[in-house]
């Protein structure tokens, strides 16, 4: 068992899919690896909070009782299969054929001719299906997905490449304006384990921050993200949208404010000197240039406080 085949199926694991033997042999190879154990960890995170967010729904007892009796009325009311009532005179049929050969080769030909046209209206059957799925793709389903295992931009055009899981990998390809491709880009955003992904992610979507769902999930990945690097990219794309979008100033205030990584905190200073002069800013400046720990955004804050003309 190697690393490749614990990540392929973690998620069968988290919902009890695996057979016996091989949730022992995923266990036993997760409490070696360190980095699949983490990858088990985040999968559970992750399972724990789609559930918190989308509880399954429970059946009343009045239904079931209800679901059996219909269930129980039909069985009983099913007319018995009579599969077997009756039987082909195999040995009848090949005397007759035996005594007539004309007859068995003309049964042969239309067979074969049978074959033929069911095999070739099949063939064109699946071809048109192909062709419609490629031209019409079916709208995707966060509940069939996984996890997104890479995205690839083409810099030469607007096409992203995004390979992700479900059952098998699959993969689609399309421009940043592809819905399928915002879909995702968001899912990716907010809930692979992978902070390469991720990162790739937020890079993309801050391409388009006019969107307001996009602006959503930056400003998630700008307040829950681990990685700071996904922090730093969110915070980018949000940028221009401090003076003019309530929700996205006090994310960045949020981030200024607690944000563990000293240079997400001074890129956040750099964005909200544009709204200083708002009192939730102004004060978070006047703490920050008092209290602070960090020298730098102590000096940092004074120095913007000292260009903001009193207010009488």
């Amino acid at each position: 068992m190697n690393c490749d085949w614990v990540k392929q199926n973690i998620t069968l694991y988290i919902y009890d899919e695996l057979p016996d033997d091989a949730r022992h042999e995923l266990e036993q190879h997760t409490e070696r690896c360190t980095g699949c154990e983490a990858e088990l960890k985040s999968a559970r995170e992750f399972r724990g909070q789609m559930t918190a967010a989308f509880p399954a729904a429970e059946p009343t007892p009045n239904l079931l009782a209800a679901s059996r009796m219909r269930l129980s009325e039909a069985l009983e009311s099913a007319e018995p299969s009579h599969r077997w009532s009756w039987v082909p005179d195999v040995a009848g049929w090949a005397h007759q054929v035996r005594l007539a050969p004309a007859l068995a080769m003309v049964l042969l030909m239309i067979g074969f001719a049978g074959g033929v046209v069911a095999s070739y209206k099949l063939s064109g059957s699946r071809a048109a299906t192909m062709a419609e799925t490629a031209k019409n793709p079916p709208p995707l389903s966060q509940a069939s997905i996984a996890g997104i295992k890479s995205i690839i931009p083409d810099p030469s055009s607007r096409k992203v490449e995004i390979q992700y899981d479900t059952v098998q990998p699959e993969k689609v390809e399309g421009t940043i304006d592809d819905p399928r491709i915002q879909q995702l880009l968001l899912f990716a955003a907010r809930s692979n384990y992978n902070a390469g992904v991720r990162m790739d992610s937020v890079d993309l979507l801050a391409q388009r921050p006019e969107e307001r769902q996009v602006r959503d999930a930056l400003i998630f990945a700008l307040r829950y993200d681990t990685n700071p690097g996904v922090r730093l990219k969110a915070l980018d794309g949000l940028g221009p949208y401090v003076q003019n979008d309530t929700s996205v100033r006090n994310a960045v205030l949020e981030a200024l404010l607690n944000d563990s990584n000293p240079g997400m905190r001074s890129e956040a200073i750099m964005l909200l000197k544009s709204v200083k002069a708002d009192a939730a800013v102004r004060q978070a400046f006047e703490q920050l240039s008092k209290q602070d720990k960090n020298k730098f955004i102590r000096s940092e804050s004074q120095r913007v406080l000292a260009t903001i003309p009193e207010i009488d």
